[in-house]
């Protein structure tokens, strides 16, 4: 038996429940896209549904204590360059199947009254990009990964630039595309490289990669080139620039499900540790130097924001740095910290932002100068607001709570002054957002179209109730999350660090 199978053994349940997921979701986008309006957004919204369901379907079938990955399909997909169609989920990858399902099903709803040109083309592309955000999640074939990351690139250009809410939304779906195309040529030749250090041959099998992952040679160079690929996707500093131009431009519900999602992240713990272990414990110090210059940078970048949409972008890249530094840490409660903050994205920061596309709708900018007492017009939309934003502070009852928690206990542990630094990011994410939240919800109402917006709409108060619950549930019981976590992240590290 080889390493890789002692570490991570299989299990497939019989039913392929992936590809049913993968197969679903474009043939929704089909149906579809040929829809009615009316018909075309219910299309979009029951396909969305129905793969949140068998989402959290295959989250009750998942066995935690059981080690490697489970639901497994595998089958020849190029056989002259041994790729093969190979999916499967394990305790870090499974709880994102959800979440994204999730998301996109709010973002779905969230765009249900905005989109009046070509609405079935629009929620196609978001079924498409739901997509391929799912094929990530569960490729353990390097080329299908690589698939299905670019497969975002195309919907989301058409998304951006056909229904970006700016000026200049032609130029941000260039921006993020050009980004997005630079970013995955490292990507694919770390790949190749790695794929042809196999002592059996080409390979792109996953896990036949993490055999060699601590002897081939090409340990630094593969480490580098995925390091500044993933990083791309995950806008850390100092490629982040696509980001907030994005997210200024972008349409709020799309821009919500690329901050929700933080696909660069998971790249990078999936791929870009474990394929070269030995060189990301000897940069070690570059994980914790980016993670903690973008932390800081982000964080005053966010302080000195007029524009709450600019604001939010640019608090995503202080918690990207978060993230990196709860990874880079290397012992577990960095590790989980990072996953369950990643997971709370989805419903902190993408609730965040669909909020943001209502003001939007209602009064045309979400610059603070054209605001000011909007909790007195909406006073639901404004608590709601101030309750995912104090999710992303930490406050206590919240999922952010026991994410950061473990995050910072993670990251004293393995370097007391990038412990201090993240305290310091802490309060100065807590003095932009009160700051920003005071000026735009608070004190007097000065305009009149603030004076007369009405309050979130039926659909709109279901999408980011749904996101209060899962904030409220995860802050007080986080062991619902932590139980898939715990013996995932531990195997995880267990292969990073075995070859020290």
């Amino acid at each position: 038996m080889s390493p890789t199978q002692t570490l991570l053994p299989l299990s497939s349940t019989g039913f392929p429940w992936l590809s049913l997921l993968l197969l679903l979701l474009p043939l929704g986008a089909g149906i579809t896209a040929i829809m009615p309006r009316r018909e075309a957004r219910w299309s979009a919204l029951t396909t969305s549904l129905a793969a949140l369901l068998i989402s959290l379907m295959l989250v009750a079938g998942f066995s935690p204590d059981q080690p490697g990955f489970q639901f497994v399909e595998r089958s020849p997909w190029m056989p002259s360059l041994n790729a093969w169609y190979f999916l499967g989920l394990d305790g870090i990858s499974l709880l994102f199947l959800p979440a994204v399902t999730l998301l996109f099903s709010a973002a779905i709803l969230a765009s249900w009254n905005a989109i009046r040109r070509l609405p079935a083309l629009y929620f196609a592309l978001l079924l498409l990009l739901e997509t391929a955000a799912i094929g990530v999640f569960c490729a353990l074939d390097t080329l299908l990964f690589l698939l299905f990351w670019e497969l975002s690139l195309l919907p989301l250009y058409f998304l951006i630039s056909l229904w970006g809410q700016g000026a200049q939304r032609r130029y941000a779906a260039m921006k993020h595309t050009l980004y997005m195309l630079l970013g995955g040529i490292p990507v694919l030749l770390a790949f190749v490289l790695l794929a042809l250090q196999h002592p059996d041959g080409l390979t792109f099998d996953y896990l036949q990669l993490l055999e060699i992952g601590h002897r081939h040679e090409w340990q630094q160079l593969i480490f580098f080139l995925l390091l500044g690929g993933f990083a791309v996707k995950l806008a850390l500093f100092p490629v982040h620039s696509w980001l907030p131009v994005v997210a200024l431009e972008g349409p709020a519900a799309v821009v919500a499900t690329l901050v929700g999602l933080k696909l660069g992240a998971y790249g990078l713990i999936r791929f870009a540790l474990p394929l070269a272990p030995g060189a990301a414990q000897e940069y070690q110090w570059l994980l914790i130097g980016l993670g903690m210059f973008s932390l800081l940078y982000g964080a005053l970048a966010a302080l000195g924001q007029g524009n709450l949409r600019r604001m939010l972008a640019f608090a995503s890249i202080s918690h990207v740095g978060l993230v990196v530094l709860g990874v880079g840490s290397f012992n577990e409660q960095g590790v989980q910290g990072a996953v369950f903050q990643l997971l709370n994205f989805s419903v902190i920061a993408g609730g965040l932002f669909l909020i943001l596309g209502f003001i939007h709708q209602r009064l045309g900018s979400c610059d603070v100068l054209s605001l000011g007492g909007l909790s007195t017009s909406m006073p639901l939309l404004g608590g709601l607001f101030l309750l995912l934003g104090l999710a992303s502070l930490g406050i206590p009852g919240t999922s952010g709570f026991p994410a950061e928690l473990l995050l910072i206990l993670g990251v004293m542990d393995e370097n007391t002054g990038a412990g201090l630094l993240v305290l310091a990011g802490m309060v100065l994410s807590a003095a932009y957002f009160l700051i920003l939240f005071r000026k735009a919800f608070w004190g007097p109402v000065r305009f009149e179209a603030v004076r007369d917006a009405t309050d979130l709409l039926g659909h709109e108060k279901l999408v980011l109730l749904v996101f209060a619950l899962v904030v409220l549930v995860f802050g007080f019981y986080p062991q619902g999350v932590l139980t898939f976590l715990e013996p995932a992240t531990s195997g995880w590290l267990e292969r990073v660090l075995m070859f020290e």
